[in-house]
């Protein structure tokens, strides 16, 4: 691969696609491949710029990325790369899932990958707190997992942007914080099963704030019924030892926890990082409450595309 990588962003001018721009703004690694908005629907010009790209990030609704990589596919293109930040390949057999974090060996296997699948904002987060716990068989794979959380508005793109921007509107979905995928059918929740190790169902329930950017991914456990009956310490003890020895996704101290009245949604805000906690009071309740928080638009979205495309230059 050339010095300078060649990095086509299919749909650049999206929320994912404009903040990923935004941080390879300032690359003298990367050449970034332009599809200016009103070729958006021309197949020739997004073909040659697929077949030009060292890797492609595709930042596009499901069945337009599955449009992309059969493009590759047809024209027989084993040269460019791709990252997709869609739900299209999250489950997807030959799809590397490009959590780096998510257990020992995955950014070995992301580097070398040449399709890769960013994970949803809420699935990141809820993956992060249950597959360690899972992988230790401290939590059974059939638990009945709920799992709750609030994020910024910029998660649903640009019509909910505009909805929640719009000072004169009288939706009532424009002035609050809304609950939402009521039927309990969420695209992230295939991903979660999957990647987490779960083999029941969780309820999900996410909320979106009048906030912009940040998230709260909550999963409550009754520690009674998980394997060994482990007290607060040790739940936190297995995360910290799950995620040591890189510097993205952060276990907070016990002590700092326990000192804690409340939790921004927004103290990611702005970061491509991710911070886990332990909270409750298992000695008087028998109960706690595992919580992360990221930018859905950074960890959860955008910048760990751009992690996945470093991790597969061999730059990171």
């Amino acid at each position: 691969m050339a010095d300078k990588a060649k990095i086509f962003i299919d749909g650049e001018h999206g929320t994912t696609g404009l903040q990923i721009r935004q941080r390879l703004a300032e690359r003298s690694d990367i050449e970034v491949l332009s599809m200016p908005e009103d070729k958006r629907r021309d197949p020739d010009y997004r073909a040659a710029r697929l077949a030009e790209a060292d890797i492609a990030i595709l930042c596009l609704p499901d069945d337009a990325s599955r449009e992309a990589v059969a493009m590759l596919e047809k024209a027989g293109n084993t040269h460019t790369r791709v990252i997709d930040t869609s739900t299209a390949h999250r489950t997807a057999d030959g799809w590397v899932f490009g959590f780096a974090e998510i257990t020992r060996g995955q950014r070995e296997a992301i580097a070398k990958a040449d399709r890769v699948s960013n994970p949803g904002c809420w699935s990141t987060g809820a993956i992060a707190l249950l597959r360690p716990l899972i992988e230790r068989q401290v939590l059974g794979p059939a638990y009945p997992v709920t799992v709750n959380g609030i994020s910024g508005y910029t998660g649903g793109g640009k019509g909910l942007i505009a909805q929640m921007e719009n000072e004169d509107a009288d939706d009532h979905i424009t002035a609050n914080n809304f609950l939402y995928a009521l039927t309990l059918a969420h695209k992230h929740v295939p991903e979660i099963m999957t990647r987490a190790g779960l083999t029941r169902r969780p309820i999900f329930t996410p909320n979106v704030g009048r906030f912009r950017q940040g998230m709260i991914v909550n999963v409550p456990l009754h520690l009674d019924l998980v394997n060994g009956t482990p007290d607060q310490n040790a739940v936190h003890a297995i995360l910290s030892e799950h995620y040591a020895g890189q510097n993205i996704v952060e276990v907070v101290s016990p002590e700092v926890a326990r000192q804690m009245p409340r939790v921004d949604a927004e103290e990611m805000t702005g970061t491509d990082r991710m911070r886990l906690y332990v909270f409750g009071n298992a000695e008087a309740t028998g109960q706690v409450n595992l919580v992360a928080t990221l930018d859905n638009l950074g960890k959860g979205a955008s910048g760990a595309a751009v992690q996945n495309m470093d991790l597969m230059l061999g730059r990171d």
